[in-house]
């Protein structure tokens, strides 16, 4: 059972307010009791998802996550101030996989981590792999390999191009993607999306995956795979 979740926050009410409702809620929480050692907390407590503020003393959010992506996909929902747009694309390059900005909503904070825990864990179980032509996708490893090269990947982008692979040379609309992705687009910000497609296209671009990526303007995305096997 996927129910363990590491707080890591400066503001001990927030943090305080977080683990009550979690825990009420019959999580297992744990707090981040270093923030000098974050990434050392994260292998000592071994959580299925962390809830992480962006802003914090020392070293920022940025700073723990790539750290922790170095070693585990385990999802990541940081925690926002207003005017943090331009951050917030800097954390979905770096592998976050979702945000909520402050002040918290309780509910949609528990919404988000329902809907991670969710796309991240059962959707790993009911599918491990997919092929098309020379290109595998291994789903519960986050790996695609092509000839001789194996690129990692994170969960968002595992997620994205499973769905792709699925419908190859289809139109999936951006409505499908965000469904796919987190499920509902009720607390989504649209370019979350864009960014999740370019990171993907960056990843992807070294064994010419990207090229076949399409963008078709107003409606979605298609892949272009000319050999389609399995």
């Amino acid at each position: 059972m996927h129910n363990k979740i590491m707080i890591v926050e400066d503001d001990p009410v927030i943090e305080k307010t977080i683990k009550q409702f979690l825990q009420a809620r019959d999580y297992i929480v744990v707090l981040a009791a270093h923030l000098t050692a974050v990434d050392r907390d994260f292998k000592y407590n071994q959580p299925d998802l962390v809830i992480m503020d962006l802003i914090l003393p020392y070293y920022s959010g940025f700073h723990w996550l790539e750290l922790i992506r170095k070693n585990s996909q385990v999802p990541v929902i940081f925690l926002t101030s207003a005017g943090d747009d331009p951050n917030l694309i800097t954390a979905m390059n770096l592998g976050a996989d979702d945000f909520l900005g402050k002040p918290i909503d309780l509910s949609v904070l528990l919404a988000k981590v329902q809907g991670v825990m969710r796309r991240v864990y059962k959707y790993q179980v009911a599918q491990t792999q997919i092929q098309r032509g020379n290109y595998l996708l291994d789903i519960s490893d986050h790996q695609i390999r092509y000839e001789q090269k194996l690129i990692n990947l994170t969960p968002i982008e595992t997620k994205l191009l499973s769905l792709l692979f699925e419908h190859p040379n289809e139109l999936i609309t951006r409505h499908e993607m965000i469904n796919r992705l987190w499920e509902s687009d009720d607390y989504i910000d649209q370019n979350a999306l864009s960014v999740a497609i370019n990171r993907l296209r960056r990843k992807i671009a070294p064994i010419g995956l990207a090229e076949k990526l399409v963008t078709i303007k107003g409606s979605g995305y298609r892949l272009f795979l000319e050999e389609i096997h399995g």
